[in-house]
C-alpha cells in the first residue's frame, strides 16, 4: 500500500470514458480535487474537452463555491492517481476479468481508509471483490449518464462489504448532490438497469415486428409514461390509476391483465435487418443535429426538469 492518509477533498477516477468523465465533472463542480488515470492515448485531452462541454450545464445547475476545473490532474499510474483519495471510482470497460485486475491494483495502492467504488452497470459486487485484500471497503456505485446531472447512484455491497462503508458512501454521494439508493440484495443489473432493460427489449420487439418506428416509441414514452414517471415513478402512477381506492383497486381490476401476452420477456435476435431499422430510425430522428448538439439540448432540459421534480415530488 503506497500511502495511508486520505484527504477529504481528494478523489480519484480510474478510466475516463463517458462515465468516468461524468464523475470527474461532478466532483470538480462540487469542489473536489480529482486525479485521473487512463492509459489510452489522448485521454487527458478528451476529458478536458468533455468537461468544457458539460461545464455550462453545471453552471446552470449551480456550482459549489469551491468548484474549479483546474483542480483536475492526470497521473501516469493507478498508484499515483489514488494517493490521498477518500474515494476511488473505477470506470473501466464492462469486462469482469479487466475490472477485477484493475480493482486489485487499486486495492493494493489506495489509502487504507479510502472507499473503492465501481461504476459497473451489471456485474454483482461479490464477484468483483473476491480477489481484494480489503474487500470490506468495496462496493458498486452505479451512476446514470450524464453523471454530472442525473442524481441517482445505486450503492450495492457484496458479501464482504462493511455496512458502515456503505453508510459512509451514502453520505459522501449526498455531499456531491446525488440521490444514493442502497440496494439490499445483489442482482445482475441492479435495479434501474433491469427496469430499463425490460423496456428496451419490448421496444426492440415493437420495431422488429413493424408495430412502431423508433420515433413513435420515443414519443410514446416522452409524451406519455415518461412525463408521469419523472414525478411519481411506476408504482405511484398506478396507485393514482386506481382512483380513490388507489393500488388496491388497481390490482383488483387490472391485475389479471398481467397474465395476458402483452409483452415479450426474451429479447429479439439482433439481426442485420433489425439493427438497420434501429440505426436508420435514430439517424432520421436526429436529422442534422450532431450527438453533441442533442446532448446539449438534453442537458438544458435536465437542469430545468430536476428543479420541477424536486418541487413536485410526492
Amino acid at each position: 500500500m503506497s500511502n495511508t492518509i486520505t484527504s477529504q477533498n481528494k478523489a480519484a477516477v480510474i478510466g475516463t470514458g463517458v462515465i468516468g468523465n461524468g464523475w470527474i465533472t461532478r466532483l470538480l463542480a462540487y469542489g473536489y480535487e480529482v486525479t485521473a488515470f487512463d492509459p489510452a492515448e489522448g485521454a487527458e485531452a478528451r476529458t478536458k474537452e468533455q468537461i468544457d462541454l458539460a461545464w455550462k450545464s453545471m453552471e446552470q445547475a449551480g456550482l459549489d463555491s469551491r468548484a474549479d476545473k483546474n483542480k483536475l490532474t492526470f497521473a501516469d499510474s493507478i498508484e499515483k492517481a489514488v494517493e490521498g483519495a477518500v474515494l476511488v471510482q473505477e470506470n473501466v470497460p464492462e469486462r469482469t476479468d479487466l475490472k477485477q485486475k484493475v480493482l486489485e491494483e487499486i486495492d493494493r495502492c489506495a489509502p487504507e481508509k479510502a472507499m473503492i467504488g465501481s461504476s459497473t452497470s451489471g456485474i454483482i459486487p461479490s464477484v468483483l471483490q473476491e480477489n481484494l485484500a480489503r474487500p470490506e471497503r468495496f462496493f458498486v456505485s452505479h451512476p446514470f449518464n450524464p453523471v454530472y446531472l442525473l442524481p441517482l447512484v445505486e450503492l450495492v455491497g457484496g458479501e464482504k462489504t462493511d455496512r458502515e462503508v456503505l453508510k459512509k458512501a451514502e453520505k459522501f454521494f449526498r455531499s456531491i448532490g446525488m440521490k444514493p439508493l442502497i440496494i439490499e440484495k445483489e442482482v445482475e443489473g441492479h435495479v434501474a438497469d433491469r427496469l430499463m432493460e425490460a423496456l428496451w427489449r419490448e421496444a426492440l420487439h415493437l420495431v422488429n415486428d413493424g408495430v412502431a418506428t423508433t420515433r413513435e416509441i420515443d414519443d410514446a414514452i416522452t409524451y406519455g409514461a415518461g412525463l408521469r414517471w419523472a414525478q411519481l415513478g411506476p408504482f405511484m402512477t398506478f396507485h393514482l390509476a386506481g382512483g380513490d381506492a388507489g393500488m388496491r383497486h388497481m390490482l383488483d381490476q387490472f391485475g389479471p391483465a398481467l397474465k395476458l401476452p402483452w409483452t415479450k420477456l426474451e429479447a429479439p435476435d439482433l439481426t442485420e435487418d433489425l439493427k438497420e431499422k434501429v440505426i436508420t430510425g435514430c439517424e432520421n430522428q436526429a436529422g442534422s443535429l450532431s450527438v453533441a448538439e442533442i446532448a446539449s439540448k438534453r442537458n438544458e432540459f435536465l437542469v430545468k426538469l430536476k428543479d420541477l421534480v424536486e418541487e413536485y415530488r410526492v
